[in-house]
């Protein structure tokens, strides 16, 4: 295995395809789904789901042979290890297995709430495990991708499958609009982000993120102002902003999460959310670097302007998934910050944050989606604040737990979300920039009124409808592992923080990187 971000073989091996082995099992068990719905009576559909919860298991034991390979190199003397395949597109390193990690456990838990939620709605068919299955390999290429030719061809392979999954209840009009929706503004910001990556290409002349960044700083050292290196770095922003729905690229996300299948739903607000972040990261951290002094001040107003619009418009939601799209909108604001706190040399703290966040908000947020997906009964839709209104006398266990889920959103110590917004917060006060963290400590009291309105709806009111709500077993399972995550990681951060800190080694790097360049 070569160990250079630059030295590669230009012939595939074994040891190519063992890098992308995690993304090869998720195909073959999509593609074997697929066939075997096609065999399945109507009763024995659960197996499809059985059969995606195998996939990703195997997946993930893919992902835990590279993290030992991995281990074992740093053991040779190998400081920060690196692994590419496929003509030098292809990066395993710390931060790639770190999100392999989380997008593997992100579908693991949206196909236990899946399961039954797909009888109640008679849409129990094998190409929604499938393509679920199929949006984490294109999640997997936008992490571990070192190329812009791979990293929009993931994307698009996640994007496709979202689009379809959010309409996947064909008889619902809501699903419908939403995927119809997702799919326009999804297809007009991915031709803006192409446009912005091809006259990188065209400045560079090449699309390997490494040389795109050595090629930067020689165009910025000559030409400090060029109109196409600012018009490229806009563009380019402006699909990376999309993807992650920060304000104004936001519109999409509230009307996705409503149409979507509630399970979807959470799926799309963490893993699709975090394999945005990794693509973020990759391109401005490695292939942007350079132009850091032109895109932080955008990044400043942008943050702004998404913790304000995503707190501000939460509070006057009735509808809960609508709500929690708006407070997802929120926090990418205060990721931003994070990335506004970090330079990548003298201070990673934010960065940090960042891959800490993006954990706890996988356990927290699932959580939450896992109790509204739980409300899903026969006639009752579930997800306005009405629907969960004296669910604590219904099901008392899903009333303390979506509390709980409720008040880490929150950031409320001693859950697992103080811990994102802490480091936040700290990364800023670090570099400076308290006026900022103090307009994130002030949205943040914005958004525990609105959590709070959840709760008070759970625990202060009565039930409108007396139907009970039963939790299957699956779901139960859903619902144990996001809640022990959002506890432990609460009470016990400091292993977590050191698993944050070891996938940072690439971006810690980025301090080798930058005095190469210099």
């Amino acid at each position: 295995m070569t160990t250079s971000l630059t030295t590669f073989s230009l012939s595939y091996s074994s040891t190519d395809y063992l890098l992308a082995l995690p993304m090869l099992l998720l195909t073959v068990f999509a593609l074997g789904i697929l066939m075997i719905d096609l065999m399945l009576p109507q009763q024995w559909k659960r197996v499809n789901a059985i059969t995606a919860l195998i996939g990703v298991a195997f997946s993930s034991v893919a992902v835990v042979k590279l993290h030992l390979v991995y281990h074992a190199a740093e053991k040779q003397g190998i400081a920060i290890a690196t692994f590419t395949g496929f003509m030098g597109s292809l990066v395993v390193d710390r931060f790639a297995i770190y999100f392999f990690y989380l997008f593997l456990m992100g579908a693991g838990i949206a196909i236990l709430m899946s399961m039954r939620y797909l009888e109640i709605e008679h849409e129990s068919h094998g190409e929604f495990y499938a393509l679920m299955l199929l949006s984490v390999v294109g999640m997997m290429c936008m992490a571990a991708g070192y190329d812009i030719v791979l990293i929009f061809i993931g994307l698009e392979l996640m994007a496709i499958s979202t689009y379809v999954l959010v309409g996947f209840l064909r008889r619902d009009k809501r699903s419908n609009e939403a995927a119809l929706k997702y799919l326009l503004l999804g297809a007009f910001s991915s031709g803006i982000f192409a446009y912005g990556l091809s006259l990188f290409y065209g400045l560079t002349g090449s699309t390997n993120l490494g040389q795109i960044a050595q090629k930067l700083q020689e165009v910025i050292a000559t030409r400090p102002n060029d109109p196409v290196v600012i018009f490229a770095l806009l563009t380019t922003t402006t699909g990376l902003l999309f993807k992650i729905a920060a304000v104004p690229f936001h519109q999409w996300a509230p009307d996705a999460y409503e149409g979507a299948p509630t399970s979807i739903t959470g799926f799309m607000s963490v893993a699709v959310k975090s394999a945005a972040w990794a693509m973020l990261l990759r391109i401005f951290l490695f292939g942007l670097y350079p132009l850091r002094s032109m895109y932080v001040p955008l990044l400043i107003f942008v943050a702004i302007a998404t913790m304000t619009g995503g707190n501000l418009a939460a509070i006057t939601q009735d509808n809960l998934k609508r709500l929690l799209a708006y407070s997802s909108i929120a926090h990418v604001g205060y990721m931003l910050l994070g990335l506004i706190a970090s330079d990548g040399q003298t201070n990673s703290t934010g960065i940090m944050a960042i891959m800490i966040y993006l954990l706890v908000y996988t356990f927290m947020n699932l959580g939450a989606f896992a109790v509204i997906t739980s409300l899903r009964r026969r006639n009752i839709i579930g997800d306005t604040v009405d629907d969960i209104a004296g669910l604590y006398f219904k099901a008392p266990t899903e009333a303390i737990l979506m509390l709980i889920f409720l008040l880490s959103l929150a950031g409320i110590p001693p859950l697992a979300g103080f811990w994102g917004k802490y480091f936040i917060f700290l990364a800023l006060i670090q570099t400076g920039h308290y006026a900022l963290a103090a307009i994130g400590v002030l949205y943040s009291v914005v958004g525990l009124y609105y959590y709070m309105r959840i709760a008070n709806s759970m625990l202060m009111r009565q039930p409108i409808d007396a139907e009970p709500v039963h939790t299957r077993p699956a779901m139960r399972l859903a619902l144990t592992i996001t809640a022990a995550g959002t506890v432990v990681i609460g009470l016990f951060p400091n292993f977590f923080i050191n698993v944050t800190n070891w996938s940072l080694g690439l971006v810690q790097g980025t301090q080798h990187m930058a005095g190469m360049l210099r």
